[in-house]
């Protein structure tokens, strides 16, 4: 038990939640040398936070369950493990069913408030931004609980919250990328 004390917690938590807030800063700033772009479209600003939610908590779910496989002394077989395979399976269903989701749920809002956007341009957004994300974070998830297990970090303190901000930082990318390709702005 002396693994879960409050000094050991602190010495392992906080040098990841200083990552993270550097991450967190450097997606802010992304954001921020668009910002001009970004107002021009404001159904956009509407839908980014939303949009990039959705490959952290998918990819903090998937970290949830790799440690949960690694405390249960499954780590020699976690490429075979059909639990595992199911996870990542889930969570794929679960990010592009939240994504498109999204994109009519925002269609409807903009309409509301007149900015309208086609739903296939939302759609599009959505599905290539969440795609980059997901695969992205899923493939870093997996990397940090393997790495974290391997040098004896558990892997509860170290994926959550950086997939968490990587899952926002590759999002922002994510959106960047679909509205370049796009066109938009």
């Amino acid at each position: 038990m002396a693994y879960y004390t409050v000094k050991g917690i602190v010495g392992r938590g906080l040098p990841v939640l200083l990552i993270t807030c550097i991450l967190g800063i450097a997606t802010g700033q992304m954001l921020n040398s668009r910002i001009d772009s970004l107002i021009s479209t404001p159904i956009l600003l509407i839908m980014i936070p939303a949009l990039i939610k959705i490959g952290g908590d998918t990819g903090s779910m998937l970290g949830a369950r790799l440690s949960s496989a690694f405390h249960m002394g499954l780590e020699s077989q976690i490429h075979k493990n059909p639990v595992i395979r199911n996870s990542v399976i889930a969570a794929l269903i679960i990010g592009f069913t939240a994504s498109i989701a999204l994109s009519v749920i925002v269609w409807l809002v903009s309409a509301w408030m007149n900015m309208e956007m086609r739903l296939s341009t939302l759609l599009q957004i959505s599905l290539i931004a969440t795609s980059l994300e997901l695969f992205v974070v899923f493939s870093a998830t997996i990397i940090i609980a393997i790495v974290s297990h391997k040098y004896g970090l558990d892997p509860d303190d170290t994926v959550i919250p950086l997939i968490a901000t990587i899952g926002d930082l590759v999002g922002v990318l994510g959106i960047f990328t679909a509205i370049s390709i796009l066109g938009i702005i």
